[in-house]
């Protein structure tokens, strides 16, 4: 049976839009970060760490990243600056040679790993700092003036308040696994973001009222917005899976932007990791 052409241009047509409808599968590992550097608002005391290089924390790992696997990404992009590219290409080349020993960072123990185990070629560095209004750096670059001084003393005392929106960490009593469990339940993300919204984003100053919202427009919302634009400028098919590995507080934003986007479809980690 012969089809008439107008019956096979509506088909190839029909075929095409449905191609570029297809969106790229996206997921989210928002995670601790297993060497402890304590960069961040919530500190770990040396007494409340765990040591991911210990014999149980590896076997348990090597679980995770199992799971984590059955997502077969394509493209794996991790919290380093694009700078720093090159350096992650050599460790990572390095890694598949044998010629590396796996440091305690969750770039290396999952990002390394799983991107060995789906042969791929190299990780993605995506990781920016934002962009703050020129307005507030007569007060966060002036280091020794008194308002320095004074929003500093108001930002450690907003951390040390909204340590009670977070949950107790688990990973020392009940493992690795649970505690990514619990950082990427979703209920446990809008908290965090809610954390955002209090505290520091009320900060004021004499001059400006909004000063808070600014800082916090530039040092997080905008942060996460760039790093979601160099994710965008990664070249990936309507085919490719994208596995972000990120510190969990990032996901508040990030899962959003993914979640609302046209051009990604984004899973829940979750239904991997339990």
């Amino acid at each position: 049976m012969k089809l008439n052409l107008t019956v096979v241009l509506i088909l190839l047509l029909t075929a095409t839009f449905a191609q570029s409808k297809q969106r790229t599968e996206v997921l989210t590992l928002g995670s601790f970060h297993f060497a402890f550097r304590n960069l961040d608002l919530i500190k770990t005391s040396n007494n409340d760490q765990i040591d991911v290089l210990e014999p149980k924390y590896q076997k348990e790992i090597e679980e995770i990243t199992e799971r984590i696997a059955k997502f077969k990404p394509t493209i794996i992009v991790i919290e380093r600056d694009p700078i720093k590219q090159v350096k992650y290409d050599s460790l990572y080349n390095k890694y598949l040679e044998g010629k590396y020993k796996l440091g305690r960072d969750e770039v290396d123990q999952i990002g390394f790993r799983i991107a060995k185990m789906m042969k791929l070629k190299t990780l993605y560095c995506v990781n920016d700092w934002g962009k703050n209004y020129e307005t507030l750096n007569p007060v966060l670059e002036g280091k020794d003036s008194l308002e320095n001084k004074k929003f500093m003393n108001y930002f450690n005392k907003c951390t040390d308040t909204i340590k009670q929106y977070f949950p107790e960490p688990i990973f020392k009593t009940k493992g690795i696994r649970a505690e990514l469990i619990q950082k990427n339940n979703s209920n446990n993300i809008k908290k965090d973001f809610g954390t955002y919204l209090i505290g520091i984003f009320k900060y004021e100053t004499k001059d400006n009222e909004f000063f808070g919202a600014d800082f916090v427009t530039g040092w997080w919302f905008n942060r996460n917005l760039r790093i979601f634009r160099n994710i965008q400028k990664i070249k990936a098919n309507p085919t490719d899976r994208i596995l972000v590995i990120f510190g969990a507080g990032h996901m508040t934003l990030l899962n959003s932007f993914f979640d609302s986007s046209p051009e990604y479809n984004l899973q829940k980690v979750n239904d991997y990791l339990k």
